[in-house]
């Protein structure tokens, strides 16, 4: 904290310096306008017609002369060509001179029809057709010669991104009866043919070509898209192995419309190494700040054939001084495709914390707070991800997994092979890191058998929905649903492993608790007295609504209501939590502060309130 104050004095020296320097250098005007008897828009349009002010004595002359064919101009571009000036000089021999101008616009003139034409090929497609409908010019409407340059531009934009590089105006007019106040407007487009992609070239990558033209996503020498073009560039970006992607259209060596792209490719570092250090910041009953720091290896290509790998070590602290880590490693092979269809071996193993761990005190006749119920998992996964119709993604996989804990004074060791699959789908409704509306739905099943090398037989099942929509431009709502069971015997319950059993709680669940501190509990006697377990459950159901109000494009404020808990049979008891938050929509991401203040005291916990920070989009 000592070097604040003298920063942001430098700080204050830095910005009231240019400030000053400016105020010493600024000049006194020459002149000053005033316009009146016009509406806003008329007034600014004239403001900019007639441009910057003077800054000597012969400016100011140039000024005063052209006053009457610049207030003319403005008038007429937005369909007055009958207007009056009247001008009033005040001239000073101290101080600027007063221009007051008067404006009488007159009647408008009104737009008696549009005509509209295309000729060649893109006459008939529909992107034409489509834009054609959300013309704003219409018969009746007042004439804005700035909205005719507007729609003239569009059209052949549209022609353009379509691949008619030879589309020209044949006509393109606007002509004025001035005697009745009407206008018409033609706009005779002639497309020309459509132009096709060529031969795509990649330079800068030491890719597989076959992998390479994977990513292509027209195929050759379809019918030209600028939209397609950008999607081959997403492609590209997607893979994750390049740090500057430029697909070029070389339009200037086009031949039979046949149109070559050059794709110029910068690959990523070879290895990347990220660090990261923080805080968890919270406050329940016993909670304190909570330090964590972690490393991560990339590897984004490793051969010709795309394979990547993904290293990853964690390390945090609890309030309890009780340490949890992570170490999991994953190589990905592309298969089929580089981003369809992906091969990944998972390595790991992990200490994680789970629940509340409670002795009682006797003498304090209360529960006093000693930890958590710790677990260590060593796993080996194969997993293959493909991509189907429809933008659902099928995942399957193979686990084989080993978790120690100690739960009611028993140590447990129990090993798995778990047999798995997946399926899930994004949509998103623009591209944007902050998307307006979208959902996305998971749906999996995880399955465990003795015959088939496993402790207990057991069926894992999960679902999820994100559903997000923005109303009336501000106001946006955000809404969640997470649903699991573990269909398990009664005697072997204790025998599945913390890791797939379902707890509540934290940024992604219930906010105002703890990650994963919310669940059924159970009291075991011991002989340093009873003993409470958060344990968790074979059952969760967790739901969520948030409202978001944009103060601006970048600054929202938000309000949340949170419910629902892990639960065994017949043992619902839902938590419920409410909060405020105020999210920045940053360059890299929206960066939400949300602080949730728990409704309910459960068997471990008081009502709390808990401070969560997270950055990333929903979607």
């Amino acid at each position: 904290m000592l070097p604040f104050r003298p920063i942001v004095f430098l700080l204050l020296l830095v910005m009231i310096a240019p400030m000053t320097a400016e105020a010493k250098t600024k000049k006194k005007p020459w002149l000053t306008v005033e316009v009146t008897g016009v509406d806003e828009g008329l007034s600014r349009n004239i403001y900019a017609h007639l441009g910057s002010l003077p800054e000597n004595d012969a400016q100011r002359r140039a000024f005063l002369f052209t006053v009457q064919d610049n207030v003319n101009a403005a008038l007429e571009s937005m369909g007055y060509y009958h207007g009056a000036l009247e001008q009033e000089l005040q001239r000073h021999d101290k101080g600027p001179w007063v221009l007051d101008l008067k404006i009488n616009p007159g009647p408008a003139v009104h737009l008696l029809w549009v005509d509209i034409q295309v000729d060649g090929k893109f006459r008939n497609s529909p992107a034409f057709e489509q834009w054609l409908a959300k013309v704003k010019l219409r018969p009746g409407d007042v004439l804005n010669q700035g909205s005719y340059e507007e729609v003239k531009s569009q059209l052949l934009a549209l022609a353009l991104s379509k691949g008619y590089f030879n589309a020209r105006y044949v006509t393109s007019r606007i002509t004025v009866n001035r005697d009745v106040n009407t206008a018409t407007i033609t706009l005779h487009l002639n497309s020309g043919p459509r132009y096709r992609f060529g031969e795509v070239k990649f330079e800068g990558t030491d890719l597989q070509p076959d992998m390479l033209q994977q990513l292509i996503p027209f195929k050759p020498y379809s019918a030209y898209s600028t939209q397609k073009v950008g999607n081959l560039n997403r492609e590209l970006l997607d893979t994750g192995y390049f740090s500057n992607i430029k697909v070029i259209p070389q339009i200037e060596q086009a031949s039979h419309t046949q149109v070559p792209i050059s794709v110029q490719l910068t690959p990523k570092p070879a290895n990347t190494i990220d660090l990261g250090i923080g805080v968890e910041i919270g406050n329940t009953s016993e909670n304190k700040p909570e330090p964590k720091a972690s490393v991560t290896w990339r590897t984004p290509k490793i051969n010709s054939y795309g394979h990547s790998q993904e290293t990853t070590i964690e390390w945090s602290r609890d309030s309890l001084a009780q340490d949890s880590y992570r170490f999991q490693s994953t190589y990905t092979i592309p298969l089929t495709h580089p981003l369809d269809d992906r091969l990944q071996i998972k390595l790991g193993l992990l200490k994680d914390r789970y629940g509340v761990v409670q002795v009682y005190d006797p003498d304090a006749r209360e529960f006093d707070t000693t930890g958590q119920l710790e677990s260590t998992k060593g796993f080996v996964e194969v997993l293959r991800q493909q991509r189907l119709k429809g933008n659902w993604l099928l995942g399957y996989s193979i686990q084989g997994l080993q978790e120690s804990y100690k739960q009611s004074g028993q140590e447990y060791d129990p090993r798995y092979v778990l047999f798995g699959a997946g399926i899930q789908k994004t949509k998103r409704g623009d591209n944007t890191l902050d998307p307006k509306s979208g959902y996305r739905s998971t749906y999996s099943i995880q399955y465990a058998d003795p015959s088939l090398g496993s402790e207990i037989r057991l069926t894992k099942m999960q679902a999820s929905y994100l559903w997000v929509d923005t109303f009336f431009s501000k106001h946006r709502l955000v809404a969640r649903l997470d649903l699991g069971i573990n269909l398990v015997p009664d005697e072997d319950l204790a025998r599945v492993p913390p890791s797939l059993r379902y707890f509540a709680g934290g940024d992604n669940s219930i906010r105002g608790y703890g990650y994963q501190e919310l669940g059924p509990t159970i009291d075991t006697e011991t002989p340093e007295g009873t003993l409470r377990e958060v344990i968790g459950g074979r059952y969760l159901a967790v739901g969520s609504l948030e409202y978001q109000y944009y103060l601006t494009p970048s600054w929202r404020l938000a309000a949340f209501v949170d419910a629902g808990n892990a639960f065994d049979k017949n043992e619902f008891k839902p938590v419920v939590a409410v909060g405020p938050g105020i999210h920045w929509i940053s360059p890299v991401g929206p960066i939400k502060l949300d602080v949730g203040f728990g409704l309910n005291k459960t068997a471990t916990l008081d009502r709390s309130w808990r401070i969560h920070l997270t950055m990333g989009s929903v979607l």
